[in-house]
């Protein structure tokens, strides 16, 4: 594989599909992902290219979703970020958020402003979590954002007000469950990624579906439009 530092993002689908099939409630299924992707995000901070995993742990608009099945993910996810919160300046771990924080619980909200203010100066790996967003309103929101600013040159002119300008573009992205849609993910930073999709649920993805993945992603070429 090439010596380019990887930004990784992946959309773990079948979560619900993989609780019913087992006869578990659709919040099992998450609690079951949650653990897998402890799993992938340490493998990932020690593999020695990829520096930036990105998840896409909710959508806009996933707030069609049972409001029990909401609750219990957004508690999930707290609980998450707070036993991992202490081990983040230990691996030198960067978090950052991507979305809309006035929707979600204002306490898992809180937890996301104080981590990613604690870890802003780690430089090893980038823990990047998506949460209630989507690629439309993120550029939006960007788009309100500079509307009173006149002085940015004028390329790449709107990456200065999306949620976290200074990540690299994404190079990888796996789509679980057999799902071949891109979703509203990422508009702005996958314009050039490689997409990968692949039809087991996210709660049985492994690392080994990763290797390979970056063995067909190495024989690819990527000609950025040239």
């Amino acid at each position: 594989m090439s010596e380019k530092k990887l930004h990784l993002a992946i959309i773990p689908d079948g979560n619900r599909r993989w609780a019913r099939a087992k006869g578990l409630h659709p919040w099992e299924g998450h609690a079951r992902a949650v653990e897998n992707f402890r799993t992938i995000s340490d493998w990932c901070r020690a593999h020695e290219q990829i520096t930036t995993l990105t998840i896409w742990c909710f959508s806009t608009e996933n707030w069609k979703r049972d409001k029990k099945e909401i609750s219990k993910l957004m508690s999930l996810l707290e609980n998450y970020v707070k036993k991992n919160r202490n081990d983040m300046n230990k691996q030198q771990t960067r978090f950052l958020h991507s979305g809309r924080k006035d929707r979600i619980p204002a306490s898992l909200a809180k937890s996301f402003t104080e981590i990613e203010k604690e870890t802003k100066h780690n430089v090893k790996f980038n823990l990047h979590l998506a949460l209630d967003y989507g690629g439309k309103d993120e550029i939006l929101r960007a788009i309100e954002r500079m509307k009173n600013n006149e002085t940015l040159a004028q390329n790449d002119i709107l990456r200065p007000y999306l949620d976290q300008p200074d990540l690299p573009d994404i190079d990888i992205i796996i789509r679980t469950s057999g799902e071949h849609r891109t979703s509203n993910f990422f508009l702005w930073q996958s314009t050039y990624a490689e997409w990968f999709f692949l039809e087991k649920h996210f709660p049985d993805f492994e690392i080994t579906d990763i290797e390979q993945v970056l063995d067909e992603y190495v024989q690819r070429q990527r000609r950025f439009g040239g």
